[in-house]
């Protein structure tokens, strides 16, 4: 292909197909095509902060594509940020360890015979560090266990470290500064970092090829074990009963466990009792929602991380406007970012309220979670309370109500419904539902009260 400009359109073409108008406008048309020479493809972006976007977002669907127009499965791309536009100045990143991911990832699925290999990949992505973690109130207890943990593995009081906390407010990020800081300290320790969804698709490999023992002799064998969103495992009664034995064996020989999840343990329902203890044994530590102070910080530091210019007074206006996690807040930088670059407009705060006001409005995370407090809450119960077996009139009434909202107001299955409220079947949610569809028509104050907790869900 003799332009680099013709396979650049090519590529383009397939991308489009891809992904939505708007995402295609925002983050491949400001991408310009440099040269394409000795199987290397070298592409121009505005920003370091376009870089990130493009290399968390479309890494793989860009990386298939150049590789099917190439016709060249070697084909490396290459990007060079604008970091000055005055001065012209740029600087070349490789495509990131992220982006190569998918296939890396296969070294621990099949592999498991390498046990004395310490050389492993821990899947840490190097970026994620103590350094870039800002601390603040709602994080300060799990960045101090963390670094505990980090400078001393397996011999502190908090193993397990189990993390939780609402999507978006940190959890991954500190993880992968426990395992990027033992690796510093300890170079020869076996760390590994893996989603509790990856760890099950191993665990189902291994057990349809019969590589159960080498599957567990491989996880026995580390040093450090991190599992990302554990409530994965929840109802999964056979990938349970291998990390039961996985955990055990690695406690007990004092290798450290890090365990992330969206709600404590005692919520864990589908969660054996015995791992639910052991989830307990070490430091249960929670990350709430960032204060502003925190916000800022973490708008300040990576506006400066990556080299931007933004006025006080839109910080201050993002930070008081996005409030329920990190990853919004990076969210509405980002947005920011492109359409100050494609439409070569200055960030002012007037282009920050236009884009705030385009920007997905924080939600409440409506799950059958937040309805199981919201209506214990209401009805003066605990959450144990509404999960256990009780039939009192009162409890098994709040139960149906629960089971009611949340098939009305989430996406979740029946079973994850029946599995989350008491471990029950689907067979009775559909009668809950049915039974308070029934009721409401004839009853005022139970109308009444589902009306308040639909409110209170909004």
């Amino acid at each position: 292909m003799n332009s680099v400009i013709d396979l650049w359109n090519k590529c383009l073409g397939v991308i489009k197909d891809n992904i939505s108008d708007s995402a295609f406008t925002t983050w491949f048309k400001p991408i310009i095509p440099l040269s394409y020479i000795n199987k290397e493809i070298v592409l121009q972006v505005p920003t370091m902060f376009f870089y990130e976007y493009i290399e968390e977002k479309y890494s793989d669907l860009l990386s298939a594509t150049i590789k099917k127009i190439t016709s060249c499965e070697d084909t490396v791309l290459l990007y060079r940020v604008l970091m000055d536009k005055e001065n012209n100045t740029t600087t070349d990143v490789p495509t990131t360890k992220k982006a190569q991911s998918t296939t890396q990832t296969q070294k621990i699925v099949s592999p498991f015979e390498n046990t004395v290999d310490v050389n492993i990949d821990s899947q840490l992505i190097e970026h994620y560090t103590f350094d870039n973690y800002i601390e603040g109130r709602s994080n300060k207890l799990v960045r101090s266990a963390g670094i505990n943990v980090a400078q001393n593995p397996g011999k502190t009081m908090f193993n397990p470290l189990f993390i939780f906390g609402n999507s978006g407010v940190g959890k991954t990020h500190v993880s992968y500064a426990i395992g990027l800081e033992v690796k510093r300290r300890f170079p020869n320790k076996r760390v590994l970092y893996v989603s509790a969804n990856l760890f099950e698709l191993q665990y189902t490999d291994a057990v349809r090829y019969n590589n159960k023992n080498n599957f567990l002799n491989f996880y026995q064998s580390l040093d450090v074990l991190i599992i990302d969103d554990i409530h994965q495992f929840m109802s999964k009664p056979g990938t349970q009963s291998t990390f039961f034995n996985i955990f055990d064996h690695i406690h007990r020989l004092g290798k450290q466990i890090i365990l992330t999840c969206d709600r404590q343990p005692s919520e864990l329902n589908g969660m054996e009792e015995r791992l639910l203890t052991r989830f307990r044994w070490g430091l249960t530590a929670e990350i709430t929602k960032p204060d502003i102070e925190l916000r800022k910080n973490i708008l300040r530091h990576k506006i400066k991380e990556n080299g931007l210019h933004f006025p006080e007074d839109v910080v201050c206006f993002i930070a008081e406007n996005i409030t329920e996690n990190i990853r919004d807040l990076e969210g509405a930088v980002i947005s920011l970012l492109a359409h100050s670059t494609i439409n070569n407009e200055d960030i002012s705060i007037e282009l920050a309220k236009k884009i705030i006001d385009i920007t997905p409005k924080d939600k409440k995370k409506v799950n059958v979670g937040y309805i199981c407090d919201i209506v214990c809450e209401h009805y003066s119960l605990s959450a144990e309370t509404l999960n256990s077996k009780s039939r009192k009139a009162e409890v098994a009434q709040a139960r149906q109500i629960a089971m009611y909202l949340s098939r009305k107001h989430t996406s979740q299955s029946l079973d994850s419904i029946a599995t989350t409220i008491g471990g029950r079947t689907h067979a009775t949610v559909i009668h809950s539902c049915k039974l308070i569809e029934n009721l409401i028509k004839q009853d005022k104050h139970l109308l009444q009260d589902i009306q308040i907790l639909e409110e209170k869900i909004k």
